[in-house]
């Protein structure tokens, strides 16, 4: 008995069409185009480098208590700071910071 291969006629019904047609690559994993909120400029990005390499792994909760320890001590422009090294480090641990301390304004 004789078996006869009919290819399909469009791109998308065919799996061995779709499998050796080229693809656009998709956006990266790692891409933080989209960020909310305040960017970090480079002087911010240098400080958490340095920060890092002080003190490892634990540097987002360092930074972080830093910045609590700058907000109750009512130093606004410390807080920003130490925030935007944390949210540099670690989003997340920036954000449960955020969501914790009061929208108060810093006296």
């Amino acid at each position: 008995m004789t078996v006869y291969f009919a290819a399909a006629r469009t791109v998308t019904r065919s799996p061995v069409a779709r499998a050796l047609s080229r693809r656009t690559p998709g956006r990266a994993a790692n891409d933080n185009g989209d960020t909310v909120g305040i960017q970090a400029n480079d002087n911010v990005i240098h400080a958490a480098l340095r920060h890092f390499a002080a003190h490892g792994m634990g540097a987002a909760r360092q930074a972080r208590s830093q910045a609590e320890a700058a907000f109750f001590a009512g130093d606004r422009q410390g807080y920003d700071w130490w925030l935007g090294i944390c949210r540099a480090l670690d989003k997340r641990i920036a954000g449960q910071l955020e969501a914790a301390v009061p929208d108060a304004e810093i006296a």
